[in-house]
């Protein structure tokens, strides 16, 4: 796939701003905060629906103005797409594809297909769980844009179970509904609290329903993805360290088994009841899932030096852009925001070389000095300031 063109309105620092894409590789050339990150992310927006570096819709519109957007042209080997993403600032976003507006903004998944890697990246390694969560999903709603769906679901079906959880747990609390054990300790009057127990049961198996859909995917992905990883750690590296990924779920998973893993997620919502009861919120399910990283059988996160978390982080990187590829069969587009200063000589090296002609790069950078000449050469070069781009 190659985007051809990239139409910004009033989005972030970029008043009106048209790209248009003329080499398979652009440097985006300029100081910081000028807008070479913005225009980054307006692809991945594109591209997943979500940005990494904002929350929220109204953060995306230009200063003291109401609506923004971003238009592109993309080709695929099924022909040109237009696409356009609207944002309010009241939070009302829209999406179109040829003009035609969606009803469904997940319909607009799948469109385009962008590998991200920043220097925020290494939180992958460095950061907690939910880093690691967040990579996972978006990377498996590229590969299966039903997953956004179902990762939907769940996080709706989490979300009501939670509320139900405090609501009991309040209810509890006041006088007339406890009664005190011989050790005066108050517990939940077990007879006044069975219509919220049936209730309860309800929410329990319709998490572990959607939750088990999650946990298969989850699997199945890292699956694939580890043996790729392993393989440009293992090049990068020289040989000398040997990467594992390990998926952690909350809910065991020996097996790619739906009702297995629905009773196993049952089961240890029941041993987890009282726990879950005191601290009103549910424990147990993919929300708390962990994905590993070990290097020569040592935890990354916390022993891992900077050079191989980096590696480590790169490695997942290029095994992402090869997994999408075989996956959707076009590669996918690659958006290098500002990491060839976080590289080492060697870990640029191999970063430029696999890149090469075959993927299209869009990459941001303050200086052109980690690049050759062959690569400034056959590169579109632009130059980015106060949200103004221009060819240099």
């Amino acid at each position: 796939m190659y985007l051809k063109t990239l139409h910004l309105r009033q989005f972030r620092n970029y008043r009106e701003q048209f790209v248009e894409f003329s080499a398979p590789k652009t440097i985006l050339l300029g100081d910081n905060a000028q807008g070479k990150s913005n225009l980054l992310e307006s692809v991945e927006l594109l591209a997943t629906l979500h940005s990494h570096r904002s929350l929220r819709d109204r953060e995306l519109v230009l200063e003291g103005e109401q609506v923004g957007q971003i238009a592109a042209a993309l080709q695929r080997e099924t022909g040109c797409i237009d696409l356009a993403m609207t944002f309010r600032h009241n939070g009302r976003r829209t999406v179109s594809l040829n003009g035609e507006t969606l009803r469904r903004q997940l319909d607009f998944l799948g469109v385009m297909n962008a590998v991200q890697f920043s220097s925020l990246d290494l939180d992958l390694v460095r950061g907690g769980p939910g880093e690691r969560r967040s990579w996972l999903d978006t990377l498996l709603i590229q590969l299966e844009p039903v997953y956004a769906y179902i990762l939907q679901q769940y996080n709706t079906v989490l979300r009501q179970r939670n509320a139900l959880l405090k609501r009991q747990r309040g209810e509890a609390a006041t006088p007339e509904s406890q009664v005190r054990d011989a050790a005066s300790v108050y517990l939940p009057d077990v007879a006044s609290s069975l219509e919220a127990s049936t209730e309860l049961s309800i929410w329990n198996a319709q998490l572990a329903a959607i939750g088990s859909r999650v946990i298969r995917r989850r699997a199945r992905v890292l699956q694939r993805l580890a043996p790729l990883a392993q393989t440009w750690h293992e090049a990068i590296s020289a040989r000398t360290e040997t990467l594992e990924i390990r998926y952690a779920p909350n809910v065991a998973a020996q097996q790619d088994d739906s009702e297995a893993i629905q009773q196993s997620f049952l089961e240890k919502m029941q041993q987890r009841s009282i726990a879950e009861w005191h601290q009103g919120t549910t424990l147990v399910g993919p929300h708390r899932d962990e994905v590993e990283f070990t290097i020569n059988q040592t935890p990354a996160r916390q022993y891992g030096s900077q050079g191989q978390q980096r590696t480590l982080v790169l490695a997942l990187k290029l095994a992402e852009l090869k997994l999408i590829e075989s996956v959707v069969g076009e590669p996918p587009l690659l958006l290098l925001d500002d990491v060839l200063a976080e590289l080492d000589l060697n870990r640029q090296n191999k970063l430029l070389e696999t890149i090469q002609d075959r993927f299209q790069t869009l990459i941001t950078t303050t200086h052109l000095g980690s690049f050759d000449a062959q690569w400034l050469k056959s590169s579109q070069i632009l130059t980015v300031e106060a949200g103004q781009i221009r060819v240099a």
